[in-house]
């Protein structure tokens, strides 16, 4: 077997074992926390269930819907709570072929991705949710009872929680794009109209028809990218010149030398 074989098997093994670390982990918080899965269900239905009428209700469609779902939704929180565990994880495979200074910004970039994302869902959860909800309940058609289905709403609210999540994931991306050289500043701020005419076109594609969730998305979007415009000038402001390790002769000085170099030359001119 080549050392190249050999190395790349390594690899293999680490991250296998990189791997089996997280899942252990997420599956210990997903056990600790099955006893309480109908509570978090009952959390992650609350902003619905405040928006229906009064005696409103959510309904289950299929026969094991009752069961997964709140299982679904005590996985999604087991995943979120070990989330600093796995980018640690996935970051202790990567580091060891960092240059230095790749490693001082990984390492900041990786604690920003995993609070940004939470910001977002947060962001989705107790501003976003009650408006589009209220919005929903708000046009239906008179004499129709709102009465949704759990398994449908889980895929709505994981769709936003997505969307949301890696919307305020686009500082890190912009600062990425600018430290790797991909892209400068200077780009960023010329397609800085094409960037808010896609900002609403994405809050368009992934929020309900109204407009207010739409600019509930696309705003933030916007001001975050701007955001990691910022960022990104700030991290590749050129430096200051470094300063010489000699200071510039004045005229009088270099007489001075060059009379020096004459008196020590003489004795060598008369010796010969």
């Amino acid at each position: 077997m080549s050392a190249t074989e050999d190395t790349f098997i390594s690899h293999l093994i680490e991250m296998r074992d990189r791997l089996l670390r997280a899942v252990i982990v997420v599956v210990v918080l997903f056990i600790a926390l099955f006893p309480w899965a109908q509570d978090l269900y009952a959390l992650l239905a609350k902003p619905m269930l405040e928006s229906l009428p009064q005696g409103g209700q959510m309904i289950a469609t299929e026969v094991t819907t009752p069961f997964f779902v709140p299982v679904k939704v005590t996985m999604m929180t087991a995943f979120l709570l070990a989330l600093p565990w796995v980018f640690y994880q996935a970051w202790a495979f990567v580091a060891p072929g960092l240059y230095q200074h790749e490693k001082r910004i990984g390492v900041p970039l990786v604690i920003a991705s995993v609070i940004l994302f939470v910001l977002g869902m947060a962001f989705a959860y107790f501003l976003v949710f009650p408006i589009v909800f209220g919005f929903i309940v708000g046009v239906a058609p008179e004499g129709v009872a709102v009465m949704t289905d759990i398994g449908k709403y889980l895929d709505f609210v994981m769709t936003l929680f997505l969307a949301f999540g890696v919307t305020f994931e686009v500082p890190v991306a912009v600062v990425l794009l600018v430290k790797m050289g991909m892209v400068s500043v200077a780009k960023l701020r010329e397609i800085r109209p094409y960037v808010i005419v896609g900002a609403f076109v994405i809050g368009a594609i992934f929020t309900p028809p109204d407009v207010i969730s739409q600019f509930m998305l696309a705003i933030p979007l916007w001001v975050l990218y701007e955001l990691g415009i910022v960022v990104g000038a700030m991290i590749t402001r050129p430096k200051p010149d470094a300063e010489p390790d000699y200071a510039p002769m004045s005229e009088s000085e270099m007489d001075a030398e060059l009379d020096r170099i004459e008196s020590a030359e003489s004795p060598k001119r008369d010796a010969d």
